[in-house]
């Protein structure tokens, strides 16, 4: 949530990427993933007020979605090093922006699946 909020105040709209069921699966996220099916992932992505608009991408990484939109402002957490953030050389090679947003230790979708698994609550 923090993420995403960081991210519309870069914008005037937010659109964000999902990656397909296909997509995450090829990623090698783990057998478990992903834990909730790509429609429900983007039904629940879009009920945030951040949000404006939401687009699963099937591919490996969002390259190609990010060229067809062009946006201004490509935002990634501050866990991606600059140089390891896809599409972020095409952004500010059209005068765009890349920013990283620092994000909330202990709400990664492993560190929740480990606690899941070992019991632990928060």
């Amino acid at each position: 949530m923090a993420l995403l909020e960081a991210a519309r105040a870069e914008g005037a709209a937010l659109v964000v990427a999902v990656n397909s069921d296909a997509s995450v699966r090829r990623l090698g996220k783990g057998a478990e993933r992903p834990v909730v099916p790509q429609g429900e992932r983007a039904r629940l992505v879009a009920a945030l007020q951040s949000v404006d608009a939401v687009v699963l991408f099937d591919d490996d990484t969002p390259l190609a979605l990010i060229r067809r939109l062009r946006p201004d402002v490509l935002v990634k957490g501050a866990d991606y090093a600059r140089d390891a953030i896809v599409g972020g050389d095409d952004v500010e090679g059209w005068g765009g922006r890349v920013v990283r947003v620092p994000l909330v230790p202990g709400y990664s979708t492993t560190e929740l699946l480990s606690r899941f698994r070992g019991g632990l609550s928060r």
